[in-house]
């Protein structure tokens, strides 16, 4: 059974609770016994009522927003329904984004990388029209606020997002310009390694949620080899 059956499996009968899912999240959690689970279905439970009230909140309303989180996350046939089910009582539910948020850095209290894995995520949803809109980085600059990310750490989970030529390559790495090559490679192997779609899995990110270490790591992979043609230019 994915995660998302086994979301709705849990909430069965329950839709008011479901509904204000984020008022009562660890109150429902205690349903989930094996901890593994509970720290899953908390992520997935996250990453849907959060990307619904961005939704909701940047004021573009698309008629399939639905549609787009299924087609970026790896959801089963037969799972989508009880998506757009939760996602669409969260997107109703009168508590606004920033409530929402601030539950879910209550609850991966002290866990920086799964809030990270959270806001990459989110960051996937917000550009999956080509682009992440001003306000759309507005909502989720305040998000990475209240999960704790400082200006410095926000931009660069920002610039993952928007690497083209345009973007930084060595904010990305979090490296500086002056580093030389050597160093510049030990970091980008060391950020290779970290950020593994493995090492997802291996913190309790659901195997649905894949894409966003694959993202990661192609925005890892994209900023190396332009750092590798600007050094060439120089040269």
């Amino acid at each position: 059974m994915g995660i998302f059956a086994r979301i709705q499996a849990g909430f069965a009968g329950s839709a008011e609770a479901l509904g204000s899912a984020f008022g009562n999240l660890q109150e429902l959690l205690r349903g989930f016994t094996d901890p593994e689970e509970r720290r899953q279905t908390a992520f997935a439970i996250a990453m849907i009522a959060l990307a619904a009230k961005m939704a909701k909140a940047d004021g573009v309303v698309s008629s399939s927003e639905t549609d787009v989180f299924c087609r970026l996350f790896t959801v089963p046939p037969g799972e989508a329904a009880h998506v757009a089910r939760f996602y669409n009582l969260a997107k109703r539910d009168v508590a606004g984004f920033e409530a929402y948020a601030r539950n879910v850095a209550r609850i991966f209290d002290g866990d920086r990388a799964m809030l990270e894995d959270i806001l990459d995520g989110l960051f996937d949803i917000a550009r999956a029209d080509g682009a992440v809109h001003e306000r759309e980085f507005a909502l989720l600059a305040r998000i990475g606020t209240i999960f704790g990310f400082d200006e410095a750490a926000f931009a660069q989970i920002r610039e993952r997002h928007v690497i083209g030529e345009g973007g930084d390559p060595y904010l990305v790495l979090g490296a500086d310009p002056s580093w030389p090559r050597e160093q510049l490679r030990r970091r980008y192997l060391a950020l290779v390694a970290e950020n593994h779609p493995d090492r997802l899995t291996g913190r309790g990110v659901p195997i649905e949620f894949v894409r966003i270490g694959n993202d990661r790591l192609a925005a890892i992979n994209a900023a190396w080899e332009r750092i590798g043609r600007m050094q060439v230019q120089a040269s």
